[in-house]
């Protein structure tokens, strides 16, 4: 199932490229390896079209950021998802990575099951997209039960304003996967015109909601949502880990239905 899926990772002065390699190749994937250099990352993912990239946050030319960035606007024929791995948790770079595209962030040394099950997921995203043009759609309301439902289970209090403002994030996420990826240009401006509002006092009200959940929520229901992409040092999600993370289950979930 895996064997025409392309994965890019850069390489690495340890031993680490070689384990990675050979657990990946091991799972199916097809690994190809180019230069630790964010110039190289690029180029490699206009010639070579992997479904992931693998890259460090700090790199020479370009970092993360400026890579996810530049692979999402420039015009490659097959835009990847990208994957960032950091030696220490940065909470500025890490807004960056995922404000510019970024998959999902992964502090070393991580576990590579669940470096291979986030793959799993990133290429099951493709998957679900070719599925949904080819099938009709769920209805809005059927879309907005399943979110209520999730944001029932994991605890955020239906009662403050930024639930409203969250679920309506959480479907338009779905809808467009693309918009995550602008968060503060599109996202909160398009939720905040559906509620006659604005985008700061959106962003705000997502920010309370969520953190009213983290307080009240179950743990292990959190861990269950959270628990892989989240670092435990971290504390509570960002306003777009949590938008994505939930968008990312519901779009699972309709596509095994």
């Amino acid at each position: 199932m895996t064997e025409n899926l392309k994965v890019l990772i850069t390489e690495d002065p340890r031993d680490t490229i070689q384990v990675s390699k050979k657990i990946l190749s091991e799972k199916g994937y097809r690994v190809e390896v180019c230069a630790r250099d964010g110039r190289a990352v690029i180029e490699a993912a206009k010639q070579s079209l992997p479904d992931v990239v693998i890259i460090d946050m700090y790199m020479p030319s370009f970092d993360a950021p400026v890579v996810c960035k530049t692979i999402r606007n420039q015009n490659i024929a097959k835009k990847p998802a990208v994957i960032v791995t950091a030696n220490y948790d940065s909470g500025f770079m890490e807004k960056e990575a995922y404000e510019a595209g970024a998959a999902c962030i992964l502090i070393k040394p991580f576990d590579y099951d669940v470096l291979c099950d986030r793959i799993a997921k990133l290429c099951s995203e493709k998957l679900e997209i070719i599925r949904a043009s080819e099938r009709k759609e769920l209805s809005d309301l059927d879309l907005e039960v399943m979110v209520t439902e999730i944001m029932h289970h994991i605890g955020v209090p239906a009662h403050v304003k930024g639930y409203q403002y969250l679920r309506t994030a959480i479907i338009l996420s779905i809808k467009d996967r693309d918009i995550i990826n602008h968060v503060t240009k599109e996202l909160y401006p398009s939720v905040a015109k559906k509620h006659n509002s604005t985008a700061t006092r959106v962003e705000r009200s997502i920010r309370h909601a969520i953190e009213s959940a983290w307080d009240r929520g179950d743990v292990d229901v959190l861990n269950a949502y959270f628990g892989y992409t989240i670092h435990t040092q971290k504390g509570k999600p960002t306003n777009s880990e949590f938008i994505a993370m939930i968008s990312d289950k519901i779009s699972l979930k309709i596509k095994a239905m």
